[in-house]
């Protein structure tokens, strides 16, 4: 029995530590650092948040004069699954921090990419009850910052080399690429 949860332990210690729900303590061990600050580059993490490939700027109706600025980064294919990475940039929400649902008028923003060769609508997957992609509610962005936001879908078929995103309320982004 104690063997059994000494292996259940380290299981979901090596399954959070591969999802990166653990943190890994630098903001305890470098004092004077703001844990939310936006590291300098323009990047967020690894990822160059001024590098994208398309950008809109769409009305929020989370309150008069609200905007939400949504672009995207890149479509990656890995194996069988497409990878989806935007930057989610709030002006003017109300409030430091607001969920994606709010944006949108208080609805899930429903992500999908729209096959437009094969008239195709490729929704976000599921991983047992979970989709992959962050949650609409609970998940806060920060106002005025860039947040970036990944989502997962089955990979388009190799023949399609672009397809257009749809996200929210909000017109789609058009022929966006799909890099392989």
């Amino acid at each position: 029995m104690r063997s059994a949860r000494r292996t259940a332990g380290v299981a979901v210690v090596t399954a959070m530590s591969l999802t990166g729900c653990l943190g890994t303590g630098r903001d305890a061990e470098e004092p004077g650092r703001d844990p939310g600050a936006r590291p300098p580059g323009g990047t967020v993490g690894t990822v160059d948040t001024d590098r994208v490939i398309a950008r809109q700027t769409f009305g929020s109706p989370i309150a008069d004069g609200a905007t939400l600025e949504i672009g995207i980064i890149e479509l990656r294919v890995s194996g069988r699954l497409a990878h989806l990475t935007l930057v989610l940039t709030p002006r003017n929400a109300g409030s430091d921090q607001v969920s994606v649902s709010q944006l949108n008028g208080r609805s899930a923003p429903d992500v999908a990419l729209l096959d437009t060769v094969n008239l195709k609508r490729h929704r976000v997957v599921r991983a047992g009850e979970r989709q992959l992609q962050p949650h609409h509610i609970f998940d806060k962005v920060r106002n005025g910052q860039p947040n970036v936001q990944t989502y997962t879908f089955a990979a388009p078929p190799e023949s399609v080399r672009a397809v257009d995103v749809s996200f929210g309320q909000w017109a789609p982004f058009r022929n966006v690429p799909v890099t392989r």
